[in-house]
């Protein structure tokens, strides 16, 4: 059984998009509806925040320092230090109630980042792919959630998540030229039996680990989408989670607490808090968007 800590005791919202940095051994994520950025040092348990101008939905380190980030309206560039932000693309400047959220970079350093329908009541999100040269293309259409994002170690397939399909909540798998960014033969990967899938981690040896809200759980699946064990949290709601320590053997996850009645918080304490584990399994650095 894998003991679940809190490295983190902090109310966010809807905490998402861990990542990473090797170079300075922290965690980056984002409290979305909050609008902030934040930077966790687990060796101090420090957390610095920077607020954002709008909603940020994901983000990925730049090879050059700083980071791209999928705000509400658009691509920018981001430097925590200073706490700028540079839009370059609001691809979504003339649709308010549409909002960019998941994002993730391919090993080629492309940014993809899918939309989502605010009021959650249309399938108006679009699946971007973000190149290098600031260039945005659209890979897939009609997401109400896009969550999930994340590709096989050998880079032969693309993982994404709508949580809110016109099926039911789904985790597609695509095959993946890494060579040109294109995705195809798109079929279903998970139709989880509990919760819907949200935020994801791919380990070493090519498992999904989806974190699954609603359900106080993630769940670690096969590459042939069969369910090979399941994390059990002290919180109802995971958003998303992330390997990172020196030997990336550590799991951070990002939590919430938005959408919980106050009977559910005072059960639930830690509900919005960073936490972490060791599952005794190791991930995959993080790449860097190379624009």
């Amino acid at each position: 059984m894998v003991d679940v800590e809190c490295a983190l005791e902090i109310p966010a919202l809807l905490g998402e998009s861990p990542v990473w940095s090797m170079e300075e051994q922290v965690l980056y994520w984002t409290d979305i509806p909050g609008q902030t950025f934040n930077r966790f040092d687990p060796a101090t348990g420090k957390n610095e925040v920077r607020e954002m101008p709008e909603m940020l939905g994901s983000f990925a380190l730049r090879e050059g320092g700083g980071f791209v980030g999928g705000m509400r309206s658009g691509f920018a560039f981001l430097d925590f230090d200073s706490g700028q932000v540079d839009f370059f693309d609001r691809v979504l400047a003339d649709q308010p109630d549409i909002r960019l959220n998941d994002g993730r970079c391919d090993r080629r350093g492309r940014f993809f980042c899918g939309g989502m329908d605010m009021p959650r009541e249309q399938h108006r999100g679009d699946l971007y792919r973000l190149d290098p040269d600031r260039r945005v293309t659209v890979i897939d259409r009609g997401v109400q959630i896009a969550n999930g994002l994340a590709w096989s170690p050998d880079d032969s397939l693309m993982y994404f998540a709508d949580s809110r399909a016109k099926e039911g909540p789904v985790v597609w798998v695509y095959d993946y030229d890494i060579e040109t960014g294109t995705a195809s033969n798109k079929r279903d990967f998970i139709r989880p039996e509990a919760g819907i899938p949200d935020g994801c981690a791919v380990d070493a040896d090519g498992f999904y680990w989806s974190c699954h809200p609603r359900t106080s759980s993630i769940v670690r699946y096969s590459p042939s989408g069969k369910v090979d064990g399941v994390l059990e949290l002290p919180v109802r709601d995971a958003t998303m989670c992330a390997f990172g320590g020196p030997d990336l053997d550590t799991l951070y996850i990002t939590t919430a607490r938005q959408m919980m009645t106050d009977e559910e918080l005072a059960a639930q304490p830690l509900a919005g808090s960073l936490l972490v584990c060791k599952p005794g399994v190791k991930g995959l650095p993080e790449p860097k968007f190379a624009g």
